[in-house]
């Protein structure tokens, strides 16, 4: 179990690894350790003599060990894996001189290890050719990551030179999108977020910082919208919904993501909209529009409630979030009545000069939104024959 787990670290080749994220390879294994693993034993090695020595000497100190190379980029969900595995176990990712190498073995297996053995994948290797370890079984690797609402296979990364770093932090940052989101977020905006992303972790920026940023560009963009002045209401508004998608990739990036900044985080997304909704339909009615359009705003914010209440029990029955049900759940979720989509649905409309139809069809595409949301809970969380089975 991960209480009891020991993790050995060779960490002999460390220097010759290059930064990510502004980090090195020891120091983001550290923090996903210190994150996942809180109460495990972690010995860093960086002694003299063949690796193979070393760990056989440390098995017979300390038993059954998760053996980790501290000069490659490891994924955290692997570490958790092999300190609750049983046997002895060997994942691996590349080949030949990019091939890496995460080990799970037992404390017998110290009379099993070549002593004169220099490098971790050639050790593990000869383990397997000789049956003394086996592969990890990828299927019963939990590849589902319920945050990001898709599935990962694990992985390992060896990053020795400036062309592997930058191809490693391009994989990690496309990987942290979530496998269901918005078309904006997923298409418009990666271009944004890439490079702010690699500007805040140079810079060492805690993604509370760009979260902040995000919580007051989003609620100074109500007095704005509720004036009329939607050209800076816009500009804060877009602003923030970019760096709503820097701060949480950020923080899984660098590991410095903290239940403080998921309530701020999360909390935002919730709570603004109301306000926004409420501040166009002012904004309208201060520059001519009907008085009845608060009646429209009062209408879609009750209903926005609704939604969010429905997708709230679509996850307590579920166990997930509703999007990750079917593909076709996944596939809606770039399109339906969220923070992105209504906004330029209503940017569109101010564009044409038609704002108070906007706001109807904002309205109407957030009743379509619920009463999809609505139907696919029922349908996933009871009705469907494989949840009647």
């Amino acid at each position: 179990m991960s209480h009891s787990a020991v993790l050995w670290v060779d960490a002999s080749r460390c220097a010759q690894a290059q930064r990510i994220f502004g980090l090195t390879t020891l120091e983001r294994l550290r923090r996903s350790v210190a994150q996942l693993l809180p109460d495990a034993k972690l010995i860093v090695d960086s002694g003299e003599g063949p690796v193979g020595l070393r760990l056989a000497r440390a098995l017979e100190a300390h038993g059954a060990l998760v053996v980790l190379d501290g000069s490659a980029v490891i994924d955290p969900r692997l570490l958790r894996y092999l300190a609750g595995a049983q046997g002895s176990l060997v994942a691996s990712r590349g080949e030949g001189g990019h091939s890496v190498v995460a080990l799970r073995l037992d404390a017998d297996r110290a009379a099993a290890i070549d002593r004169a053995a220099a490098s971790l994948p050639a050790l593990a290797q000869q383990l397997i050719d000789a049956q003394q370890a086996r592969p990890v079984d990828e299927q019963s690797f939990p590849a589902y990551i319920d945050k990001l609402r898709r599935v990962l296979p694990y992985w390992l990364f060896r990053v020795d030179d400036p062309a592997a770093r930058r191809a490693v932090e391009r994989q990690l940052f496309l990987d942290n999108y979530k496998g269901s989101t918005d078309l904006l977020t997923a298409y418009v905006y990666p271009p944004l977020v890439w490079p702010a992303v690699r500007l805040c972790s140079l810079l060492r920026v805690h993604p509370n910082v760009v979260t902040i940023l995000s919580i007051v560009l989003a609620f100074a963009a109500v007095p704005l919208f509720a004036l009329g002045h939607w050209l800076a209401g816009f500009a804060c508004g877009y602003v923030m919904s970019v760096l709503d998608s820097v701060d949480g990739k950020l923080a899984r990036l660098t590991f410095t993501d903290s239940a403080v900044g998921n309530v701020l985080d999360h909390g935002l997304d919730l709570l603004h909209p109301p306000f926004w909704y409420w501040a166009w339909a002012q904004g309208l009615i201060v520059h001519g529009g009907s008085p009845e359009l608060a009646t429209v705003a009062l209408a879609l914010n009750v209903i926005y409630v609704l939604d969010r209440i429905v997708l709230g029990v679509a996850r307590r029955r579920l166990g997930h979030a509703l999007h990750s049900c079917r593909p076709l759940d996944e596939y809606v979720r770039s399109f339906i009545a969220r923070r992105n989509i209504t906004m330029t649905l209503m940017a569109l409309a101010l564009l044409v000069g038609q704002g108070a139809i906007g706001l109807f069809l904002v309205t109407a595409w957030q009743g379509l939104t619920l009463a999809w949301h609505a139907w696919r809970t029922a349908w996933n969380g009871w009705l469907s024959p494989v949840r009647r089975a």
